[in-house]
């Protein structure tokens, strides 16, 4: 139960960004209550011991850290490290009857000469150098901004001070970018794959949802780079926790919101089991459709998600079939299957059509290479390892006739998405599956309806609506600091402060950063 009966603001929902706005709004002197569904903090960015008597602490739904600031990480002094990787990408590949790949890492040298033994030439390998230049200088400039009130977006155009990308990124599909630049498919479809992270759209989608997901995957940091969360994703939201609470900060667990009242300038929150609280501010750390429902408003407009979420544990690295690849270089970056621009958009025509992908296209990470402390000494000593694939072109329409007891359309898509794997390996994944404490394989699959029951991420979208460019149209109003922020929903006292703010999605802390700044603005401002 809370301690009191009113606060200064209540947060509902105790995710990674709920945290960062109770740290900070706590470290300014407010009194703060959080109040999460689950019986422990984190939402999506949690790490859990997965399968039965196995001491392997997975990442268990969000996975790699690229938006988190180190602004925030700085200003709330969290305990809490990022490891980089040596291998950015390895994509397998059979060209000319022989299995080969592409290997992006190791130094420019390496990659260089992967590039010319795919292709033939430099040419892909010089366009990859200037495209990838072009985005860094992009993320460089865009990055700083999201952590600032809300640029207009002339107001960014001017900031990114480059037209061509501006025109290329912005204003055109991104696969007319990609065809320009690269012509070798399998290089296509690797670019093409940061605009598909959980986004159903093909390279061509006229309403761009693909550019604006592959801008949020290029930008993080200032510099694009994926990074390990050491001792995996519950790591950071720990931190948080502990910051949160070292503030001031009280946060209630196994309290689900029921309802949320306002008039602008008070508001009410009850919970299950907690009563109701009084509150300045609310912030709502939860989908636009779960605020919704608390208002008992009309709810937004449907979304999905549209993805293949598998955590597995090996007892050792299968083989692959082509031999001059270590796996340990393989795994160690994100390993692309059936992920050729072609396939891609093959994959996406079947499941717009209503079926499953024949080729489901894939990407696969090896955590526990980079970051062995997530496992058990004994299970480190023994060769073990995690496997954590995310598969694309899935969206939660296809799973309608699953349920939690029966989910045969997940088991069907989990059997031909390994088999895509399988297909590159020497050995059968599963001869190198480790079994749980009851003899089962350590094999957890999630489809974008999981994820809605888990979670309740809205139809298992991971961005808990649609991405939304990070700027405000020239003639948006912006006049109130919730509105500056990105974080304003109809009421001018509830702030939304999770993935579904401009500037949300992905574990960034983002959006619960901006969401105190605002509180803390209005404040500044009375």
């Amino acid at each position: 139960m809370p301690e009191r009966t009113s606060y200064d603001v209540v947060i509902v929902g105790g995710g990674h960004n709920g945290l960062v706005a109770a740290a900070y709004l706590a470290r300014a002197g407010r009194s703060v209550l959080v109040l999460e569904r689950l019986d422990h903090t984190g939402g999506a960015a949690v790490s859990a011991r997965v399968f039965t008597g196995i001491d392997a602490r997975l990442s268990r739904y969000s996975y790699l850290v690229s938006l988190l600031p180190p602004k925030i990480v700085r200003d709330l002094g969290l305990r809490f490290a990022v490891r980089k990787r040596t291998v950015s990408s390895y994509t397998p590949v059979v060209r000319a009857g022989r299995p080969t790949g592409l290997l992006v890492g190791g130094g420019a040298a390496r990659t260089r000469a992967s590039f010319a033994e795919l292709t033939g030439s430099d040419r892909e390998f010089d366009a990859w150098q200037d495209f990838y230049a072009t985005t860094r200088r992009l993320a460089e400039r865009v990055f700083p901004t999201l952590t600032e009130p809300l640029p207009t977006r002339a107001g960014l155009r001017a900031r990114i001070d480059d037209d061509a990308t501006w025109h290329a990124l912005f204003e055109r599909p991104l696969g007319e970018l990609i065809e320009k630049t690269f012509h070798d498919d399998l290089v296509r479809g690797v670019v093409l794959t940061d605009g598909l992270i959980g986004t159903f759209a093909t390279a061509h989608d006229p309403t761009l949802r693909q550019n604006r997901c592959f801008l949020y995957h290029v930008i993080g940091g200032g510099t694009g780079d994926w990074d390990v969360p050491l001792g995996g994703m519950g790591a950071l939201t720990d931190a948080l926790a502990d910051a949160a609470r070292r503030a001031g900060a009280e946060i209630v667990t196994g309290c689900p919101v029921t309802a949320l009242a306002t008039d602008g300038r008070t508001a009410e929150v009850t919970g299950e089991g907690c009563g109701t609280i009084g509150a300045r501010h609310v912030l709502v750390n939860a989908a636009p459709r779960e605020l919704a429902r608390l208002l008992g408003e009309p709810a937004p407009p449907p979304v999905e998600g549209a993805q293949l979420k598998v955590n597995m544990l090996l007892t050792r690295l299968p083989r692959l079939r082509d031999p001059r690849t270590d796996p340990r270089e393989a795994f160690s970056g994100t390993f692309h299957i059936a992920e050729g621009y072609d396939q891609l958009e093959t994959a996406h025509g079947e499941a717009a059509a209503g079926r499953l992908p024949s080729a489901p296209p894939s990407e696969i990470y090896c955590h526990s290479l980079t970051d062995p402390s997530i496992l058990g000494a004994d299970l480190v000593r023994r060769g073990h390892h995690t496997l954590t694939l995310f598969g694309l072109h899935t969206p939660a329409r296809l799973f309608a006739a699953d349920t939690a007891e029966e989910p045969a359309t997940r088991d069907k898509l989990l059997a031909a998405t390994l088999a895509q794997l399988d297909a590159q390996l020497a050995e059968p994944l599963a001869d190198c599956l480790a079994e749980d404490a009851d003899g089962r394989p350590c094999v957890e699959a999630r489809s974008p309806l999981d994820l809605d029951r888990e979670l309740g991420l809205p139809g298992g979208n991971i961005f808990h609506r649609e991405l939304a460019f990070p700027y405000a149209d020239d003639a948006d109003e912006l006049g109130t600091a919730a509105a500056r922020w990105g974080v304003a929903t109809g009421h001018a006292n509830v702030l939304l402060c999770g993935a579904g703010a401009l500037r949300g999605g992905g574990v960034s802390g983002i959006p619960g950063h901006n969401a105190a700044m605002a509180v803390l603005e209005e404040s500044a401002a009375r």
